[in-house]
């Protein structure tokens, strides 16, 4: 069968691009292919800084004729039923439909429509263009003379050649003929921009492959990956050094060269100085250059690594000098930062209303920078006003965060006040990832506490669900007020996420609070502290709401509640054993998932379900007889239990419902499943032995407040209706 090469060859295709847009190239073009009618066996995606290629393997050489039956109107319809009918068959009168009967609705009409069946050549050239053209470049160019005018070719980059080649591995290929823009498909394509600008001809994959190699361009980005991680942890031991790994920089560096050449540079040791953190991000963002550091050592050594698109003949000594001296001047800019964030701020007179607002001490260089965080009323949301009052918040979210997770409350208070200084640092000025870090290093070396020097940097974490979270209890505290914080004050404006929009990242914040709360074990109960926060929040900015609403609250703890499905069932929980414990109401999140846990235990054990067998029978009788209007006794009365299954049932409840609660109480489920699992012998006797629905009305209601009982035993620990099987 044959093989179908595509090759798209731009000017550089920016790098953060490339993966997504192969990706997206293979989708467009077999997707239309099989919606043509074409199969094939494989296809896979190839991508440098100057070419998306594609290798379809497989493809059928032609599509099947179709053969269609479109049933119509019946023969007695009105004029314009049969009309629609033609138009939408393709037919030009009645005559070319067939008549079909039906013994029960009698003749209608019916189109047979054939399709011949088209080459796979005809097809591509018919599909190739629509897709280049419409191709989804987030933002893509126009250039060149035909620029001006309506409908001319957009792309990422310039688009400078395409090959297009059709047929089998043993027979000579064919090149599919279409034209974009004045752009012909071809056999032709061209190597590395420098070494190998001549003209290619193309044959198939294999030859195009091993043609660009000699060509000095390496196609497989994955093979790029491997080639600069390799060779730049032996140009790093060479040295005695090991390469500090990125994987966001390699992917990125990998899509910057074709033809990749590691190389080392180096800078003064006087800038090691400088924060490592500081250092690499500069060299990163800068020159997107590896860092590296001695073997076991944490702080940076002044060797950096670069990789070339060029094989120089001196060797490469011009490239490294040339980005050595671009990464000193940069790292001059990192040093000025540094130093000049530990100097104090020239108008300190002017900070003095801000420093009494939150007790800070203007002869420490951080202090200065949270008052003048304050003072510049700096915004932090439009609706939800400045960053100085949003910290006057978090303090009061903290406050109630403290006692529950155990913190001392004067170091929390201290940290929240220092947490979003480093904002107005020059470091996180030019480097906005070190948030946290540098007010982290800032802190420490002003002598604040280590546990508040901490908290300041592990706030923000976790950042995503793979992402550490914070250790110490203050660190705990902190984060969880200033997510809460957030969290709350876009509900209160009603900024939620919508779709797949979440521009502030409630998402990523909501997951943050439980993964705190179920793995650090923190005992937090959310409703209260959202509706009083809310509250202060809707008075700080203005906010009329009736004092009985309820609705923002309630939806933002229905979205705790989504995002903690989420979590449990990523964590193997099944889903209708959360629903089961679950209730708009709950608000203690911990407690979800240590009854999910021992729920999951329970059911898998042979009393569980047996239990759960009879409960749902038990619940379901009773919730029939409730519908249709059947009196339910108040309470269970003595003597109204006639039968030995009823009574033992009875004394089972009392005990096992004394037993249960005791161990909720001590917030042992398990204890508390064991309890009801007694429940099972006496509830499958009852239902072998006992007829609810006695003719006597007062008998019948006895029995049904019994069964009540069963529902509001297992109900202490969960819904039991609720879980399948």
């Amino acid at each position: 069968m044959p093989d179908l090469l595509l090759e798209l060859r731009s000017e550089e295709i920016p790098a953060r691009l490339q993966r997504k847009a192969a990706g997206d190239l293979r989708k467009l073009v077999t997707d239309a292919l099989v919606e043509a009618g074409l199969s094939y066996e494989g296809a896979r995606e190839y991508w440098t800084p100057r070419r998306l290629t594609l290798d379809i393997r497989g493809l059928t050489a032609r599509s099947a004729d179709v053969r269609e039956e479109r049933k119509g109107p019946r023969t007695d319809a009105n004029e314009k039923a049969i009309e629609g009918f033609l138009r939408a068959a393709g037919l030009t009168s009645i005559s070319e439909a067939q008549v079909q009967s039906d013994p029960k609705k009698g003749d209608f009409y019916v189109a047979i429509i054939s399709k011949t069946g088209r080459s796979a050549e005809e097809i591509i050239a018919e599909v190739m263009p629509s897709i280049i053209r419409d191709f989804p470049w987030p933002k893509p160019m126009r250039w060149g003379k035909a620029s001006s005018q309506p409908g001319s070719l957009r792309w990422v980059r310039p688009l400078q050649s395409i090959v297009c080649l059709f047929g089998t591995e043993h027979e000579e290929t064919t090149v599919i003929p279409f034209e974009i823009s004045g752009i012909v498909a071809s056999n032709i394509t061209y190597g590395h921009r420098f070494h190998a600008p001549e003209a290619i001809t193309v044959k198939r994959f294999d030859d195009y492959v091993a043609s660009l190699e000699k060509a000095k361009v390496i196609l497989d980005a994955e093979r790029r990956k491997d080639i600069i991680l390799h060779d730049a942890r032996d140009v790093a031991f060479a040295n005695g050094l090991e390469l500090v790994e990125d994987e966001g920089l390699l992917e990125e560096v990998s899509g910057l060269v074709e033809w990749p050449q590691v190389l080392m540079g180096s800078f003064e040791e006087a800038y090691l100085s400088i924060p490592s953190e500081i250092i690499r991000l500069t060299i990163k963002t800068n020159q997107k250059c590896f860092v590296t550091r001695k073997p076991g050592e944490e702080t940076l050594s002044n060797n950096f690594i670069l990789v070339s698109n060029i094989e120089a003949t001196d060797g490469g000594k011009e490239i490294i000098h040339g980005n050595g001296k671009v990464v000193r001047a940069r790292l001059s800019d990192a040093l000025h930062f540094w130093k000049r964030d530990q100097g104090d701020l020239p108008d300190l007179e002017t900070l003095e209303a801000s420093a009494k607002k939150f007790s800070l001490d203007l002869k420490k260089p951080l202090d200065q920078r949270m008052a003048k965080l304050d003072a510049l009323n700096v915004t932090f949301h439009a609706k939800l006003g400045t960053q100085g009052e949003r910290v006057e918040r978090i303090r009061a979210m903290a406050a109630k965060v403290a006692f529950p997770a155990g913190a001392d409350y004067k170091l929390v208070d201290r940290a929240v006040v220092l947490a979003k200084a480093d904002l107005r640092t020059e470091a996180v000025g030019e480097f906005p990832e070190l948030q946290g870090v540098m007010g982290r290093k800032y802190a420490a070396l002003q002598g604040e506490e280590a546990v508040v020097s901490t908290a300041i940097e592990e706030h923000y974490k976790p950042q995503g669900p793979s992402d550490q979270l914070p250790q110490d209890k203050v660190a705990i505290t902190v984060a969880l007020a200033d997510k809460l914080d957030t969290l709350i004050g876009f509900w209160a404006v009603d900024e939620k996420p919508t779709g797949s929009k979440d521009p502030f990242a409630l998402r990523r914040a909501a997951l943050g609070v439980i993964r705190i709360i179920l793995e650090r074990g923190v005992h937090l109960t959310l409703l209260p502290r959202i509706v009083s926060h809310m509250a202060r929040i809707d008075m700080d900015i203005g906010n009329t709401v009736a004092a009985d609403d309820m609705s923002r609250q309630l939806d933002l703890l229905s979205f705790f509640h989504d995002r903690l499905k989420v979590y449990l069932r990523d964590q193997g929980a099944r889903h209708d054993l959360i629903d089961a414990v679950l209730t708009p109401e709950t608000d203690d999140l911990r407690m979800v998932a240590r009854r999910v846990e021992a729920l999951t235990h329970f059911v898998s054990s042979e009393d569980g379900k047996n239990l759960l067998a009879g409960t749902k029978r038990a619940v379901q009788l009773l919730a029939a007889e409730e519908k249709k209007g059947t009196v339910v006794a108040d309470g269970v009365s003595d003597a109204l239990l006639k039968l030995d299954a009823e009574k033992e049932l009875f004394a089972a409840i009392k005990t096992v419902s004394a037993e249960a609660s005791g161990a909720i109480e001590k917030e042992d489920f398990r204890s508390a499943m064991a309890a009801l699992s007694t429940l099972r012998a006496p509830v499958d006797r009852f239902f072998t032995d006992v007829l609810v629905n006695d003719e006597d009305a007062a008998i019948r209601a006895n029995r049904l407040a019994l069964l009540r009982l069963v529902r509001e035993a297992t109900g202490t620990v969960a819904d039991f209706s609720k879980i399948a099987g």
